[in-house]
């Protein structure tokens, strides 16, 4: 048994899960099944929010102990789904230890083009405008401010913005969008175009997993995705309360009030 192939194996799984935004709990128990693999008399997994830390060891040979830092974090339920498909194989028999790397290395980053996300993006706050009340000028509003929210959030991208800056600043741009709209369509209603602009930008995953998290015992991890989801909703409504403080600033003719 190559002991340090399978931890690797048991590692890249954990944070490929992790970063996509797989429960502490459930990273946890995909590593484990993997690590038990080598038939070690110790075989520990810890996972955190920011961080892996994996050990196996018997008492013929030196512990293998590894520490992955994990960053960037996101929401790829696709990815999940294919290293726990992984796993279960590999596990099972179905895959060889080899076999099973590769095909975690080989697994994409994306699965859909830009084209398609920044699609989403202008869709979602287009279908959510009639179920908060609006009318068809609304609706058009919100598609009109959801195109402004993708362009901003595809260039932060690229320009590797930090996310908290990056949720302010889109945010800023929802409002600034909505609030011009309504000096042009006086009868717009600005707030509902607002809220459904920024519905992309709630932070439901997180929310939920931290709750899962915590009802796990995962209390750190659990602590730490709540303190992540209440500082992008803190950077929406910075955002939110900027953009519509700086365009009150500005009068429709050009002048400043």
């Amino acid at each position: 048994m190559d002991y340090k192939l399978v931890m690797n194996t048991a590692v890249l799984a954990g944070e490929m899960m992790l970063r996509s935004g797989a429960e502490t709990y459930r990273v946890e128990d995909t590593m484990y099944h993997i690590l038990r693999t080598a038939q070690t008399e110790t075989v520990e997994a810890s996972v955190m929010m920011t961080g892996i830390v994996a050990t196996i060891s018997n008492p013929d040979m030196e512990p293998i102990t590894v520490i992955k830092r994990v960053q960037e974090r996101g929401t790829n339920l696709n990815r999940i789904m294919k290293v726990n498909d992984i796993s279960r194989k590999y596990c099972a028999g179905e895959l060889t230890l080899k076999a099973a790397y590769e095909e975690l290395k080989n697994i994409g980053g994306k699965q859909y083009r830009v084209w398609v996300y920044n699609l989403a993006t202008i869709l979602v706050p287009t279908g959510f405008a009639p179920l908060f009340g609006g009318g068809i000028l609304e609706t058009a509003a919100a598609a009109a401010v959801g195109c402004v929210l993708a362009l901003v959030v595809t260039l932060g991208k690229r320009l590797q913005i930090n996310g908290f800056i990056l949720d302010t600043l889109s945010s800023l741009g929802i409002a600034a969008a909505a609030i011009l709209l309504k000096w042009v369509f006086p009868s717009l209603d600005e707030d509902i175009v607002i809220i459904s602009a920024i519905m992309p930008m709630v932070p439901g995953v997180a929310i939920t997993n931290a709750v899962r998290d915590t009802l796990q015992g995962d209390y750190i991890s659990g602590g730490a995705r709540i303190l992540e989801a209440f500082l992008k909703a803190a950077a929406v409504a910075l955002g939110v309360g900027a953009g519509m403080a700086l365009a009150g600033l500005i009068h429709p003719g050009g002048g400043i009030l």
